[in-house]
């Protein structure tokens, strides 16, 4: 297994970094991107040192498991997650966006628990004990269960 391990020489490096690069194109999310690049960098690397007594696969390994640590954590700093501001801060929370708007129960609230219809959609609400008829405003959103107070 040794010997076999040290006849792996530079090519090997750039054809496991190559099939990794590949990968990551079948499989995108940026998992295999850097470790290929390591790959890739342990194998110029392994190019450049040539046929040193030192440079043996035990180091190798060594400078492509540091490589693929260092490339992961400058890819997260390099292309982190974007901590900006959304032009669209309530996309995907509907409850939310219905805060501010005004419409008349069509059913009484009673116990603090009712319905009302805002667009297409029925929804739950929660507020004081109200008669049907009565304008209110949503005020606030608890899940899915929208808070109501008369206008």
């Amino acid at each position: 297994m040794s010997e076999f391990l040290a006849s792996l020489g530079a090519w090997n490096w750039i054809v496991v970094g190559a099939v990794l690069l590949g990968l990551e194109i079948l499989a995108p999310g940026v998992y295999l991107l850097w470790i290929g690049v390591a790959a890739l960098l342990t194998g110029a690397l392994s190019f450049q040192i040539g046929e040193a007594p030192w440079w043996g696969w035990p180091a190798q390994l060594a400078v492509f498991l540091v490589l693929s640590l260092a490339s992961v954590l400058a890819g997260r700093y390099a292309f982190g997650s974007d901590k900006g501001e959304s032009d669209q801060p309530l996309l995907n929370q509907r409850e939310r966006q219905l805060i501010g708007q005004i419409s008349t129960l069509e059913e009484p609230l009673r116990d603090g628990h009712g319905r009302i219809r805002l667009g297409d959609t029925l929804w739950l609400i929660t507020g004081p004990d109200l008669p049907a008829g009565t304008r209110v405003r949503v005020v606030g959103a608890e899940g899915t269960t929208l808070k109501v107070e008369p206008v």
